[in-house]
């Protein structure tokens, strides 16, 4: 192996995890990212529009060890000036809104907690359509970055 490959091999895979308004599910997937993968990925999350970190996407993802609470909501405009690997859209809305980036752009729906939640009929049933979204994107998250590159 030369040296160039170690280097390579130590270099971070560098995700954006995009969706509409960066409240839940990208705000979900960087922090499981940055839990699960951190020492593979250097994940970064933000949205076509910004609605503030959803305090029940912070409440579960406590719940399964992870916080999420310093995480800021954020523009594409607000992110630093990388050039990402991946881009990951999250949702159909921020997948068909999706600006140009400069690296590979992969679209992973997953549903809306906020939208699954307005069925509920009880808090635990609203924590329970949080907690399924949150799981589903774990399990996605720990297929990363080798599911990226197919």
């Amino acid at each position: 192996m030369s040296a160039s490959d170690n280097t390579s091999e130590q270099r971070k895979t560098s995700i954006l995890f995009l969706c509409t308004g960066n409240s839940c599910r990208s705000q979900m997937a960087e922090g499981w990212a940055r839990h699960l993968k951190g020492e593979k990925i250097e994940p970064y999350s933000a949205g076509i529009e910004k609605h503030g970190i959803n305090p029940l996407a912070v409440r579960v993802m406590a719940e399964a060890g992870v916080d999420i609470s310093a995480q800021q909501s954020k523009l594409i405009d607000e992110l630093p000036s990388i050039t990402f690997d991946y881009v990951v859209t999250l949702c159909d809305h921020a997948h068909e809104s999706c600006p140009y980036f400069p690296g590979r752009i992969v679209h992973r729906g997953f549903p809306d907690p906020p939208h699954l939640a307005k069925a509920a009929s009880s808090e635990e049933a609203i924590l329970q359509a949080y907690r399924s979204v949150r799981d589903l994107i774990r399990d996605f998250v720990e297929t990363l970055p080798d599911s990226l590159a197919d």
